[in-house]
């Protein structure tokens, strides 16, 4: 699940941290990153759980209404099919998240206001009433109506957002990504293979974990020489002025293309680009990109790109 686009966001986060807060150790950042990552998956299973606990506070709806003193008639004989899921029945026995959720003690117990809110925001949706009206009925409709929910419903909620950050320093902007991965979570889910259903696994390879720990050093270890890099080719501007967020995140990118030889130049400059735009000021990613751009061209003209683990020199 976690994959190197992740890790490089959580590396230029945890070098803002690393470099705000002088005196934490090389040591003490590698464990902070890991377990940034592992928060993350913890995160991506939570919000699985969600799913289920919203549709179990449905069913508990639907029976308080069968039991008032004056039941409606839509009361006595409510639509069932958004608790008669098909999709949410298999993950609620999942054996993978069943497991994960008893080892973590993860639960939405005390959010109960929270859960309650966004089963409310679900019932006015346009997306629930689609869903309930529809004359078709089928466990792909089923997945098509929670993917939905998760990216229009929970993704962009204020509430769920803040909450989430309350729970957990290391979740503040998390919830897109692992809504993607949870989206492909659900578009994986095959009826047939019912609680033995695998969930993503933490890292897609081992070599991700591998690769995160070894840039995060890397970065750290060569600092003095990514600034004077970043000095040398800033002449047009005041290395002070420059947002400190743009200086970390071109160091986060030395570090990748001085020791990644098999990565290609043009992956990690988009890679750290595409995180400028996001984090940074909206002309940050013209001046990263200009700046590194600057950096490799003078390192492939010096032909130092062979040295201390450069991009492998090009041939024609």
């Amino acid at each position: 699940m976690i994959n190197r686009a992740l890790i490089r966001i959580k590396i230029v986060q945890i070098l803002y941290s690393y470099h705000k807060n002088k005196g934490k150790s090389l040591h003490a950042a590698e464990q902070e990153l890991l377990l940034s990552l592992e928060k993350t998956y913890e995160l991506y299973n939570l919000l699985l759980l969600l799913a289920v606990d919203i549709t179990k506070y449905g069913e508990k709806r639907i029976e308080m209404g069968k039991n008032k003193l004056r039941p409606t008639k839509e009361e006595l004989s409510p639509n069932t099919r958004f608790i008669n899921n098909k999709f949410i029945a298999q993950l609620a026995v999942n054996t993978d998240l069943a497991k994960y959720v008893k080892d973590n003690s993860l639960s939405w117990a005390e959010h109960a206001d929270l859960v309650k809110g966004l089963y409310d925001r679900i019932l006015v949706s346009s997306v629930y009433k689609e869903y309930m009206e529809s004359k078709e009925s089928s466990y792909d409709l089923d997945k098509q109506l929670w993917r939905k929910i998760y990216r229009k419903i929970f993704m962009p909620d204020e509430a769920l957002n803040d909450r989430l950050e309350d729970i957990c320093i290391y979740w503040n902007d998390d919830i897109e990504i692992v809504v993607s991965f949870i989206e492909k979570t659900i578009k994986r889910f095959v009826e047939e293979k019912g609680i033995a259903q695998e969930l993503l696994p933490m890292y897609n390879e081992e070599e991700d974990k591998q690769f995160a720990v070894k840039l995060l050093r890397n970065i750290i270890s060569e600092d003095e020489r990514f600034n004077a890099l970043i000095d040398e080719h800033a002449k047009n501007w005041e290395v002070d002025r420059i947002a400190f967020i743009d200086v970390v995140i071109m160091k986060a990118a030395l570090g990748e293309l001085t020791d990644f030889p098999t990565i290609p130049v043009s992956v990690t400059l988009n890679e750290y680009i595409e995180i400028a735009k996001v984090y940074s000021t909206d002309k940050s990613s013209i001046f990263v990109n200009g700046i590194l751009d600057n950096i490799v061209t003078t390192l492939r003209n010096d032909n130092k790109l062979l040295k201390v683990g450069f991009f492998v020199k090009e041939t024609k």
